[in-house]
């Protein structure tokens, strides 16, 4: 129901929802960050899951969303009723400039508001531009008739609730910030018209010599130093399992994936900092199969490591070996245990040049080719050429061949490497 409070500003009251029993209270990527302020600001971690259990339970009545603030009542166990709000900083008028600006520079920002998503591009931009509509830690203010100054049960209780009704509609988010969803509709179309409008009229300057922009290099401001590396990982949070996870939900995988993924970032920022990786080539994206085995090798959990090793048609004894390969190799390694290949005519020419040289003072080793692969006769050894024209060193172990060791550029050195031997 749209109102207007006694100023005469916009204001709208959502009806009790009903308990939330055994589902989260946010499915969206801004319902978990509404949480994560409330989360990260409250001083007492036991006030805001006894809350959380007051939301869970259907204890909050209906919701009232104004310019800078919530209401609702919230009934203890015992059915005695609290006056709860949560205050939240109104925008300016100059920080609403710079964010409907930002939302009118890209046509899909509107496209997606309008059909109730907030993209992750325009809160990043918006929060560069100092006015994230998202709140972030200190900044819900809570207010409860009880008498608590932190969060209370109550006040907890109440972020949660609303957090299933910012999944549902973003818009009240904005409210909360100072305009209600019409007006933000009106005034993005009129901005939107004045736009194209603009871009329709020849620009009447045509630039600047090159020269003169050439000599203002130097007033321009040094480019910012990097981001300093942090210590390790982010910890990621634990998730919410007091109501009971859906039954064919795994937390403990979703939870190892969600490591996995922090120390995979960690690890690229790593290398982005390091000195050099301007002038390095990126690699090429992992395929699944590839990651699986990549996180099969970080897993600790059995079980984990089980369902990685199904979900890509291995075996348990396969996915093994797949991992010795990858802590060999990465992907190359990996594709030289499961790519039986067959080199074309100039590359197996210089794979025998190579061997031919490798032992030009010595006697060479007997081989047996197929295709990729060159077994040593009577030895249990192997050598096989990768797609790159690396060699990788192999054993027969059992009625198998094992990764014997990383790759060198020459056969007779990954032959002798230590572990091949």
């Amino acid at each position: 129901m749209n109102t207007r409070d006694r100023q005469g500003r916009h204001e709208k009251t959502f009806p009790a929802l009903p308990p939330a029993a055994g589902r989260a209270f946010a499915r969206t990527w801004w319902g978990h960050a509404w949480l994560r302020a409330l989360e990260d600001s409250a001083l007492d971690g036991q006030q805001v899951r006894e809350g959380r259990r007051y939301a869970r339970s259907g204890a909050v009545g209906a919701v009232s969303v104004r310019p800078g603030g919530l209401t609702a009542v919230v009934r203890d166990r015992d059915g005695t009723a609290h006056r709860t709000d949560v205050l939240v900083q109104e925008f300016t008028e100059g920080q609403w400039d710079r964010l409907l600006g930002l939302a009118v520079a890209e046509s899909g920002y509107i496209a997606a508001l309008l059909d109730r998503e907030v993209p992750p591009e325009l809160a990043e931009d918006a929060a560069a531009a100092g006015v994230d509509p998202l709140p972030g830690i200190g900044d819900l203010d809570p207010r409860c008739d009880c008498g608590e100054w932190d969060h209370c049960p109550h006040t907890a209780a109440l972020c949660y609730q609303v957090a299933r009704l910012l999944d549902e509609d973003p818009f009240v988010l904005l409210l909360l910030r100072g305009r209600d969803e019409r007006e933000l509709v009106d005034e993005l179309a009129e901005r939107s018209t004045a736009g194209a409008e603009a871009a329709a009229v020849p620009a009447a300057d045509a630039g600047v010599p090159a020269a003169q922009a050439y000599e203002a290099r130097g007033l321009l401001p040094p480019l910012p130093p990097p981001a300093r590396l942090p210590d390790a990982p982010g910890q990621p949070p634990t998730l919410d399992t007091e109501g009971g996870a859906e039954p064919e939900l795994d937390v403990d995988a979703v939870e190892f994936l969600a490591q996995a993924a922090a120390g995979e970032a960690y690890r690229l920022l790593a290398e982005a900092l390091a000195p050099g990786h301007a002038d390095r080539v990126a690699p090429a994206p992992l395929t699944v199969a590839e990651d699986a085995v990549r996180l099969t090798g970080e897993a600790d959990d059995v079980r984990v490591r089980s369902r990685l090793a199904a979900a890509t048609g291995r075996s348990r004894a396969d996915m093994r070996l797949a991992v010795l390969a990858w802590g060999f190799g990465a992907a190359p390694g990996l594709a030289a245990l499961e790519e039986d290949w067959t080199p074309d005519r100039t590359t197996l020419a210089r794979a025998r040049a190579a061997l031919a040289a490798a032992w030009a003072d010595e006697e060479a080793p007997v081989f047996r080719r197929v295709r990729a692969r060159w077994t040593e006769a009577g030895t249990g050894r192997q050598l096989r050429l990768g797609r790159e024209g690396r060699w990788w060193p192999y054993r027969r172990e059992a009625d198998r061949w094992v990764p014997a060791g990383p790759s060198a550029p020459d056969p007779a050195s990954a032959l002798e490497a230590p572990a091949a031997g």
